[in-house]
């Protein structure tokens, strides 16, 4: 009993200091946006803050700035990531997943998820090689009309990209990430740190095609980065499904 009495309160200071620290990355910083941090969905980011903190660090001199433009990346990632956009083109893949999409709400395709391979019916060799940077690759579909609500992603050793494929000149098809809004008819590549809270829209008639990438963090130790994604994969593959709940996951 001493022993915690002595340890629990530490513990409380020091996850109440790191949630603060976390939370208020966040703009606009609004009662909203810490109720669902502290006590919604942001739970697990909360939990793994002291985690995210530490990655910040080991991965100075790059700083987070929470949104990136692809020419703040080194030039190997940059790499990586065009020749994703130019397969995603060469193999029409938008083509290949209308028949499957249907009138299925939203929907997911894994090629790579966290390094691992996923076995699909599309068949993209390029898609499931060994890369340096790149650990998930995949699909996000969104019929027309579909949304996701305000949500943080849990774990900051990786940066989330999104391609949108197809073409849609339409201002309702957006993500949101605090109060930064980027339309996808503005530009096609978004690229950010998925732990900040954000959101994602089709408010169009049409059906949205996005590449859905997680890169590794640049550091100058990027072993380290590496292996925290590994014990990511080894841990959360028997459950990775709760994460996709809402999704419907096309093979």
């Amino acid at each position: 009993m001493g022993a915690a009495g002595w340890f629990l309160p530490r513990v409380v200071v020091i996850y109440a200091i790191c949630g603060a620290v976390d939370v208020l990355r966040n703009r606009p910083l609004r009662w909203d946006t810490v109720r669902r941090y502290f006590f919604g969905n942001g739970l697990l980011t909360w939990a793994l803050s002291p985690l995210n903190l530490l990655f910040d660090l080991l991965c100075l001199p790059y700083r987070n700035r929470g949104i990136f433009q692809l020419t703040d990346l080194p030039p190997g990632y940059q790499a990586e990531i065009q020749t994703l956009i130019d397969v995603a083109y060469s193999h029409n893949l938008v083509g290949a997943l209308e028949a499957k999409m249907g009138e299925k709400k939203r929907g997911m395709v894994f090629f790579q998820w966290y390094g691992r391979k996923i076995e699909t019916s599309i068949d993209i060799p390029a898609y499931t090689q060994d890369f340096k940077y790149l650990r998930t690759i995949g699909v996000s579909i969104f019929n027309k009309k579909q949304s996701t609500h305000r949500h943080y992603g849990p774990l900051r050793v990786t940066y989330r990209v999104l391609y949108n494929i197809n073409t849609i000149d339409d201002p309702a098809v957006y993500v949101q990430v605090g109060d930064v809004v980027h339309r996808w008819r503005d530009g096609k590549l978004f690229i950010f740190d998925d732990t900040l809270q954000h959101e994602s829209h089709n408010g169009s008639d049409a059906v949205r095609y996005c590449l859905f990438v997680d890169i590794l963090r640049p550091s100058l130790v990027p072993w380290v980065l590496g292996g925290a994604v590994v014990l990511v994969r080894w841990t959360l593959t028997p459950v990775r499904r709760i994460f996709y709940k809402n999704w419907t996951m096309i093979k």
